[in-house]
């Protein structure tokens, strides 16, 4: 509001005064009393000066001159004073750009900057921004969208080191997608993705657009992802052994898969040296062989100290369930399915799980426990043999094209489900020269999908790919849809177990994985548990080997690997020397 003191309605023209009071909203009785003048006379001002028809641009210009006519009659002017001279003289800069603009409506004259900026050469839109306001977006949909357990986790994200044991599907990957972008966003820091192969990491860079997407309408870009306040955002597969010039948070997915993981790890955690960075290692759990589990129970920190210096804590669900800051400054958490729905996850039902897997499973992949792979056939140190970065090593494979090996052939295997829920397809590319590797190109789960689906799915593949050879288990229900692939594919081959046709693929099996010709991406975790889940024991009788592959009624958790000795079974076994003499019986 513009003041009018006392000494100002003294001095100045009484019509300008009371003029700027009525803009203001006074009424003219009031103007009247303030100013002493008659009542009568502010009206009669207002009438002949049509006060009430003014246009706003010109009550604002004539308000604003009035005001700085009186600063500057002041003989000793405050510094405020000169502040709002400086002020209301660009307001008028400002209203008289409004009136040309008035008369010509062009934007440059009410923005010289336009101008210039039209005349200038164009610049590239700055990439991945965000705004104040879409920032808050993004931090309100982060902390509204935790479960207890993941609150755990943002609570402790200050941790130098952070070591989480996990069942699967509990929302871990999506979860830290979404701390490191918020973190991001509001430190500036890096952050940098570490996994068994690129495609793995990759899962981090697609959560973390979907969540721009939805909750600030940003689509981010670029690989590495690297936003306007200068933090980048890093997806690195096994090729981070050369990442050495790297630096900020990390985190590392599944670190209890990867093969050769210490001289991984120090590559790694050499790129969170500085103290400001945070490291983040989460997975589900292996085998206690690998040459990770030491690094989870503290057991490395000893190397090469003093017995007397050893460390020593327990690492068991009852004493890491809700988190703690271990002896060796690594904060540890042991996460299972239970856990996680107590902790308000609803994604589960825990009674049909329970079903649905064996209790060695339910164990392994769901409680946290780890697999002792001495009964199994396929170990997992000869698996890793297998595990490579498909997005890095097979040049010819392009997944997202609608061929994505081109028009060379691939082999077909099918496993189906005993209990209808659980079933297994694969896709394998066949060696290009003898004794070649035999690569897993895609892999398919179906849970609680009938029969037609199943076949829609195999005859989809057959229009991606030139399929040369298809293999079906038909035992038991596996004909359902053995009957309908046959009708678009009649050279199905069905394969009807006998105890003599699963010892061939056992056989043919053992022979592929023990000599690394077999490979399929570093980042299926389910894939290398499959084949662990086979193991070898003894009949009933005890006088002849069996090989059970941790299959029951409830369960199907095998299925990828049946379904891959399916397909390679393709390939001749020869050159396979008897292991052992006598029948071998397969029972699953």
């Amino acid at each position: 509001m513009l003041e009018i003191t006392d000494n100002a309605a003294t001095n100045a023209d009484p019509r300008k005064a009371a003029r700027a009071l009525y803009w203001q909203g006074w009424r003219v009785s009031s103007i009247a009393r303030h100013l002493e003048l008659n009542r009568s006379t502010v009206e009669t001002w207002k009438q002949r000066e049509n006060w009430d028809t003014a246009a706003p641009i010109d009550t604002v210009e004539m308000t604003i001159e009035m005001r700085v006519n009186t600063l500057i009659a002041k003989d000793k002017k405050e510094p405020g004073d000169y502040k709002e001279i400086d002020l209301l003289m660009r307001q008028l800069e400002r209203s008289a750009r409004v009136r040309k603009y008035a008369e010509t409506g062009k934007e440059s004259d009410l923005n010289p900057n336009i101008e210039a900026r039209n005349a200038a050469p164009k610049k590239k839109q700055t990439r991945n921004t965000f705004s104040d306001e879409q920032i808050g977006k993004i931090n309100e949909a982060f902390r509204d969208s935790l479960f207890d357990y993941q609150k755990v986790w943002y609570r402790n994200g200050e941790q130098r080191t952070r070591n989480i044991l996990k069942s699967r599907q509990i929302g871990a990957t999506w979860y830290f997608a979404r701390e490191a972008l918020v973190d991001a966003l509001t430190t500036g820091r890096n952050q940098i993705f570490l996994s068994a192969s690129k495609a793995q990491a990759h899962v981090f860079k697609q959560y973390i657009t979907q969540f721009a997407r939805e909750a600030a309408d940003v689509d981010l870009s670029g690989d590495p992802i690297v936003l306007p306040n200068e933090a980048i955002l890093y997806f690195l597969g096994t090729n981070a052994r050369t990442a050495q010039s790297y630096h900020g948070n990390f985190y590392f997915d599944e670190y209890f898969w990867v093969p050769k993981f210490t001289a991984l790890n120090k590559v790694a955690s050499g790129m969170a040296m500085h103290k400001q960075w945070r490291k983040t290692y989460f997975s589900t759990p292996s085998s206690i062989g690998h040459e990770a589990y030491k690094f989870w129970s503290g057991e490395q920190i000893n190397r090469g100290r003093a017995k007397a210096d050893h460390v020593h804590f327990d690492v068991t669900h009852e004493a890491l369930a809700r988190g703690r800051l271990c002896e060796d400054r690594q904060w540890r958490q042991i996460v299972t399915v239970e856990d996680a729905a107590a902790a308000g996850c609803s994604l589960f039902d825990l009674a049909e799980l329970q079903l649905e897997y064996s209790p060695e499973e339910y164990a392994n992949l769901l409680m946290c426990q780890f697999i002792d792979d001495t009964a199994s056939i396929f170990t997992l140190a000869n698996l890793q043999r297998c595990m490579v970065d498909s997005w890095e090593e097979w040049t010819d494979f392009e997944p997202l094209l609608n061929r994505p090996f081109g028009y060379r052939p691939v082999w077909v295997g099918y496993d189906p489900a005993l209990s209808g829920d659980s079933a297994a397809l694969v896709v394998v590319a066949p060696p290009v020269v003898p004794g070649g590797p035999l690569r897993v190109l895609e892999k398919h789960q179906f849970r609680g999908v009938d029969f037609e689906a199943q076949a829609a799915k195999i005859k989809e593949i057959t229009q991606r790919y030139v399929v040369a050879y298809v293999a079906i288990d038909t035992t038991g229900i596996g004909q359902g849809v053995y009957q309908l692939v046959k009708q678009f594919y009649p050279a199905a081959v069905a394969f009807n177990y006998s105890p003599e046709v699963k010892g061939k693929l056992v056989l043919k099996g053992l022979s592929v994985v023990g000599n690394a010709r077999l490979q399929f991406d570093a980042g299926w975790t389910d894939m290398a548990a499959a084949f662990m889940a086979i193991k070898k024991t003894m009949t009933p009788s005890g006088r002849q080997v069996t090989y059970e592959a941790g299959r029951s009624e409830e369960t199907g958790h095998a299925d990828l690997a049946w379904a891959v000795l399916h397909a390679i079974s393709n390939e001749p076994l020869e050159g396979m020397a008897a292991r052992r003499s006598g029948f071998m019986e397969i029972s699953t």
